[in-house]
């Protein structure tokens, strides 16, 4: 196939989109508006036989200090035929142009799975004293396709760090968890959750916790519980305006693309989420909680009622996100990963972030500016 790329409108962009059976969100044209202090193109690949648009990406423009040069980075992305024999074709063109755009750097994320591991493997991995990584535990599944992405892109010139890559702006999760949906009965979801989270989600419905959805007027109180959380799990929490432009920007592409979730009890608002849809993919997004009414498993209840919403939607999958691929009991994120392999769902290993480097000096100075931060 002879391709020829060029900068394609938001519209075409996002019809292309909808054609597929899902994309990342980090993909979709609206993260652009979510994304606002990067400049943003959005690319496609055209099949010059037949004129027809086979692949998209939605670039970020991120200038490096005091100098008119940019970092080039696609989240998750691009969305093209990651398998085609020509991948070379799909990617020198996507480099030329981005140096012409004035990208010194190019920072990619292959939507490319590579191995999954079943709850039960998980479990094992937990439970073996010698085992201290998801690495260490035999996959349930393989895809040696997957190997040959990573086998090109490296002879292409493309470069990983040990850890999947370190950069720019938001490094998005090598490892996610992931609840699978489609041809399943949603008793079968439940009955594959273990023990503990069935008793928790009874024991939410006993007290009497209700999940509701909640809306863009909603917001500030989200941020209430968000930056509780925030104090509690020493994070840097983003300020409200980030999750009302999120709202808006995502809500006006489509008006099911972000939705919001509450577990109350008594009236009170005890825990809280974000979720983000694109085709059958259902992201559980931002997580956040009060230090008050954890015994009444609002957590647990809000998952459940997020996961059957989005199994009416018709998902194939929902989304827990990322995970950790610790597994020892001390590391302060095993607790993440113990928390979604309740759900009896699977971890997923992406084949990670990618780097190009176009001017390896400034490439350089962008490593250690970024060590330094």
């Amino acid at each position: 196939m002879s391709l020829t790329l060029r900068t394609i409108s938001r519209e075409q962009h996002l019809a292309y989109i909808q054609s597929l059976p899902s994309a990342s969100h980090c993909q979709v044209p609206a993260w652009a508006d979510v994304k606002s202090e990067w400049r943003s193109e959005n690319l496609g690949w055209f099949d010059d036989r037949t004129g027809q648009l086979v692949g998209v990406g939605l670039v970020l423009y991120r200038q490096l200090p005091k100098v008119k040069r940019y970092l080039a980075y696609l989240p998750e992305g691009p969305v093209i035929n990651w398998y085609a024999p020509n991948l070379d074709e799909w990617l020198q063109p996507m480099l030329a142009h981005l140096k012409k755009q004035g990208a010194f750097s190019v920072k990619m994320g292959p939507p490319v799975v590579i191995r999954r591991w079943n709850s039960a493997a998980i479990k094992s991995g937990i439970q073996n004293p010698d085992v201290k990584r998801l690495r260490d535990v035999e996959a349930t599944t393989i895809e040696p396709r997957a190997f040959e992405v990573s086998d090109k892109l490296r002879r292409m010139g493309w470069q990983q760090g040990e850890d999947g890559g370190a950069g720019f702006g938001d490094v998005q999760p090598r490892y996610v968890f992931q609840v699978p949906l489609a041809n399943r009965a949603l008793d079968d979801v439940l009955k594959n959750f273990n023990q503990l989270w069935r008793r928790n989600i009874k024991k939410a419905e006993k007290a009497g916790v209700e999940v509701v959805q909640g809306g863009y007027q909603d917001l500030a109180e989200w941020q209430r519980l968000y930056e509780i959380t925030a104090i509690r799990d020493k994070f840097r929490p983003r300020p409200l305006g980030y999750f009302q432009q999120m709202w808006q920007t995502l809500n006006t592409e489509d008006p099911n693309r972000m939705r919001l979730y509450f577990a109350r009890h008594n009236g009170v608002n005890l825990s809280a989420a974000t979720m983000l849809v694109v085709g059958g993919h259902v992201w559980y997004s931002y997580g956040a909680s009060d230090n008050i009414g954890r015994e009444v498993r609002p957590s647990n209840a809000m998952q459940w009622r997020m996961l059957r919403d989005a199994y009416a939607l018709g998902a194939s999958v929902y989304d827990l996100r990322g995970i950790s691929d610790s597994l020892d009991e001390t590391d302060h994120l095993f607790g993440l990963i113990q928390f979604k392999v309740g759900t009896g769902g699977e971890a997923v290993e992406y084949v990670g972030e990618w780097d190009f480097p176009l001017n390896k000096l400034l490439h350089k100075a962008l490593d250690i500016y970024m060590s330094r931060r």
